[in-house]
């Protein structure tokens, strides 16, 4: 099937293009992730396309760091949904989606578990942005540090540099607030 758009200029043509042409493989991943059948993940990144064609006034940059975790999101979205209304011949996989997601629980999780969602989101934006945005994508996204690398355009070790000053720099400031005394006991 065909899907014909109607953009109001020249310049919302190109930056939905330049969105999809960047970002339909990164999405094509995650939607794939969780819906684990390339078919419908092929059908997710679609709905995910008219999504965002009905909110391109959202995005100023295509390139941006915000514009790619607002795709991630929306794709994220349309498979989890996806999953529900199939559920009766997909609840398998999203079991085991699901039941991925809860093996990824350790000690980190267990600290943060322990801090308010406000504490946590102010420490993460004390982070330097290139730090922040590394973080962001790996944690919050779940995106691998080789995507985070060709998301960002840098190498898959520079990512893991980053990330690691990150998590180094969001210990400092959890020492600083407090939590160590909680997280060692």
């Amino acid at each position: 099937m065909t899907m014909v758009f109607a953009f109001d200029s020249a310049d919302e043509r190109d930056t939905f293009a330049s969105l999809y042409s960047r970002y339909k493989n990164l999405m094509l991943h995650k939607a794939y992730e969780i819906l684990r059948d390339y078919a419908l993940a092929e059908d997710a990144v679609s709905e995910a396309f008219i999504r965002v064609y009905k909110n391109l006034h959202k995005i100023d940059d295509p390139e941006s760091n915000r514009s790619v975790a607002f795709l991630v999101t929306i794709v994220k979205n349309v498979a989890l949904t996806m999953l529900r209304r199939e559920h009766k011949g997909l609840i398998e996989p999203y079991q085991e989606y699901m039941a991925e997601e809860a093996d990824t629980v350790d000690l980190e999780c267990e600290v943060i578990a322990k801090i308010s969602a406000d504490d946590i989101h102010a420490m993460v934006n004390q982070l330097p942005e290139d730090l922040k945005n590394v973080f962001l994508l790996r944690f919050a996204y779940d995106m691998p540090l080789k995507e985070i690398g060709k998301t960002l355009g840098i190498s898959e070790s520079n990512a893991a540099v980053r990330l690691h000053r990150a998590k180094k720099k969001l210990s400092i400031l959890l020492t600083k607030g407090g939590y160590e005394n909680e997280t060692s006991s």
